[in-house]
């Protein structure tokens, strides 16, 4: 039973077809099969009559067609490059510490930053010092973006600021193995990402922040949500990924725990 002094904040989207949740083509596909069909399904499989079902009413059930990608979602390193932490194997999403996935949260408010934006290790130093906070092992850290507000609107892929590699090698140096963000991805959107390429001829500037992970150990989660209701720190959060066998992600439903007011 939860502690009445704690308050629980769903820290996850619902995961919903037909919005502009993803880029083209790589939403998800939810067909929802309602009790009447499911009676005749369980007539078909079963050999039960629909007649003989109470009220003629069989099982409601969902059929998915999405990645591991779809909706919020943890990234394990094997997402970002066959080998971490200086030619280890990346670890797959069965295979991350669940004692990671339970700890003191911290949120970091960049929605002011605007949209494509390449977060520095400068500018998250100065966040933790205006909130006050000293990164610990064992810290959650959560990016609180401009695009938490756009989720499932035209605008989402687009919105929000990215981190950058020194921002994520600055987190996973103080002992961050687990962070997230309420943006599409980790990284700024993709189009600025390829601007960025395009205008430097330095094509390691693409995805630099999921490529940080090929130098460390690290996990982030993606399109997380309601991170402005949270406080800058003195949560806990809760974000256990599914657990599939030799993944690069597992979908997730993190929550955080909040002092009541």
């Amino acid at each position: 039973m939860l502690k009445e002094d704690k308050t629980i904040i769903d820290l996850a989207v619902s995961l919903t077809a037909g919005i502009a949740s993803d880029p083209p083509g790589l939403g998800p596909q939810i067909d929802y099969i309602d009790h009447d069909q499911g009676a005749r399904e369980f007539e078909e499989i079963f050999g039960i009559p629909v007649d003989q079902q109470l009220e003629g009413k069989g099982a409601a059930v969902e059929r998915c067609v999405m990645s591991t990608h779809t909706g919020t979602h943890m990234d394990a390193p094997w997402h970002y490059h066959p080998t971490m932490d200086g030619g280890k194997r990346a670890m797959t999403i069965d295979e991350v510490p669940l004692e990671w996935c339970v700890g003191p949260g911290v949120k970091l408010d960049f929605r002011a930053l605007p949209d494509g934006h390449l977060v520095t290790a400068v500018e998250v130093e100065a966040e933790l010092q205006r909130i006050g906070h000293h990164l610990t092992s064992g810290d959650i850290v959560l990016i609180n973006t401009r695009a938490g507000e756009r989720y499932g609107e035209d605008d989402y892929v687009a919105s929000g600021c990215g981190m950058g590699r020194e921002a994520t090698l600055y987190l996973t140096r103080h002992g961050v193995k687990v962070a997230g963000t309420d943006a599409w991805s980790w990284d700024p959107p993709l189009a600025t990402q390829v601007a960025r390429v395009h205008e430097s001829g330095n094509p390691s500037l693409f995805w630099e922040g999921h490529k940080a992970g090929a130098d460390t150990v690290f996990c982030h989660m993606e399109k997380l949500a309601n991170l402005n209701q949270l406080p800058d720190t003195g949560f806990d959060v809760i974000c256990l990924p599914v657990k599939i066998a030799r993944a690069s992600a597992g979908w997730c439903r993190p929550i955080a725990l909040v002092p009541a007011q």
